[in-house]
């Protein structure tokens, strides 16, 4: 899958090193609502296609699976800031 890497020259090697770090930092620097989004401009960052087919779980599964990444965060990073804001509101 990745031995378009072998091919690479340095240069070109470091240029996708910068592009992936600034797509990881992008999404790493997510923040408020913007945490719970799809992201294909990230995974775009491959050089494979990104699939068509994402399945999403129904409603309340997914409100579950919302729910407890929220609980998650409160464990791992239990001092982090509040933004309290309705979707849509900057």
């Amino acid at each position: 899958m990745d031995d378009d890497l072998n091919e690479m020259s340095r240069e070109a090697l470091i240029e996708m090193v910068k592009r992936l770090r600034a797509g990881i930092r992008k999404n790493r620097d997510s923040s408020g609502h913007d945490l719970c989004w799809f992201h294909p401009q990230l995974w775009a960052l491959l050089p494979e296609p990104v699939a068509a087919d994402v399945a999403v779980p129904p409603w309340p599964k997914f409100l579950r699976g919302c729910v407890a990444f929220r609980q998650s965060l409160d464990k791992e990073l239990p001092g982090a800031a509040i933004a309290d804001v309705e979707f849509g509101e900057r």
